[in-house]
């Protein structure tokens, strides 16, 4: 197949995945399964009552090499009997066929061209999308089919499809996912994508190409990237890159991301540890009154910075949704109180919450 002018080793299948033809190694991807499957639909119906802004997604693979430690979709690896740490950053389960399947699916009476989204459950840009080629064909597929779609991503291997978008889909929304402006940190956290500079390289490219470009900055890692110095430095950067809007959220823990970011906090940051189990507690969001608390911030910063709202809705951050509330209880740990969390804290970050609507809770712009 693709792997032609490597070594590999596909002398069997490795896992017991319905449609696997074979399970491929190569020295480029040390320590990587690729498991090579044959799908029998692309397209994913977001189950109703999810809050998010679109009805229909598209996952060439599962799992994902960013290695990304606050990842929500860890857990979906469980599904295939894997676990939701090294197994979902090594063990990459990808559908060959998609685009011919997909083609078929569009090609349907009954298909209403409803928004389709790329890059919610693993990064449609990841280095192996170099090797398997599979974006060019989704992307003329919903194109032809008249599909409004969105893209999101960390992987500055968008930069070969901007031609392609440019032409076949100018009004595609295309999303690049930095939260992070401390390459150092980055790195630490994940450790499997292309840094920061990369990807303010990317936003420049999108906004040459003519498209529109939002950025998610998400997560935000409280007592990491919370201050004011870190949100100010990401902001202008992201301003100064051309982009056209940026939003930005807390970080989220569900199950499967929870034990693998707090197993890394505990060996790079464990003075933490106390303080994001008070702040959690058995949730996976922060209080409501960490996130007022910092999108009062954010809502300042670019209003500052002169970030321009999409023109297609009237609602600031049409991308986000909240967190599910339980009845009879709030979603976060109680209250919090950012002088007495951290007394470090400036004047302006303990400004009154604001109205604006809640931040996303999960790392999908679109």
């Amino acid at each position: 197949m693709r792997w032609a002018s490597q070594q590999i080793d596909d002398t069997q299948a490795l896992l017991p995945l319905r449609g696997l033809i074979r399970s491929v190694r190569t020295p480029e991807f040390a320590g990587v399964t690729f498991h090579e499957v044959a799908c029998r639909s692309a397209l994913n119906k977001v189950p109703a009552g999810s809050q998010m802004p679109f009805s229909w997604t598209i996952n060439p693979t599962r799992g994902c090499l960013h290695r990304c430690t606050y990842c929500f979709a860890r857990r979906t690896h469980e599904y295939l009997d894997l676990d939701a740490g090294v197994d979902f950053d090594t063990q990459i389960v990808v559908k060959t066929n998609i685009v011919q399947v997909l083609r078929a699916e569009l090609a349907r009476p009954s298909w209403g061209r409803e928004h389709v989204a790329l890059g919610t459950n693993s990064d449609p840009y990841m280095r192996a999308e170099g090797r398997y080629r599979l974006m060019p064909g989704i992307i003329e597929a919903l194109a032809a089919a008249e599909t409004p779609f969105s893209i999101l991503t960390k992987g500055p291997l968008l930069r070969r499809d901007l031609p392609l978008i440019s032409r076949v889909a100018p009004a595609a929304q295309v999303g690049v996912s930095l939260a992070f402006i401390d390459p150092a940190l980055q790195q630490s956290v994940e450790p499997g994508t292309p840094p920061p500079a990369a990807r303010l390289g990317l936003i420049r490219a999108i906004g040459e190409a003519g498209l529109r470009c939002h950025v998610l900055a998400m997560p935000i890692l409280p007592w990491l990237t919370d201050s004011d110095e870190h949100l100010e430095a990401l902001f202008t950067a992201v301003a100064e890159a051309g982009a056209d809007w940026i939003s930005a959220g807390p970080l989220h823990l569900r199950p499967g991301a929870r034990e693998w970011f707090l197993g890394w906090l505990a060996r790079e940051h464990p003075h933490l540890v106390g303080r994001y189990r008070r702040l959690y507690g058995r949730s996976a969001y922060v209080s409501a009154d960490y996130r007022r608390w910092l999108s009062d911030r954010v809502r300042t910063l670019r209003r500052r910075l002169g970030f321009r709202p999409p023109p297609d809705t009237g609602r600031e951050d049409r991308w986000q949704r909240a967190p599910l509330r339980r009845a009879g209880g709030s979603e976060g740990a109680g209250s919090y109180d950012p002088e007495r969390a951290d007394p470090a804290l400036t004047d302006s970050a303990r400004a009154a919450p604001s109205d604006e609507p809640v931040p996303p809770t999960q790392p999908a712009l679109f």
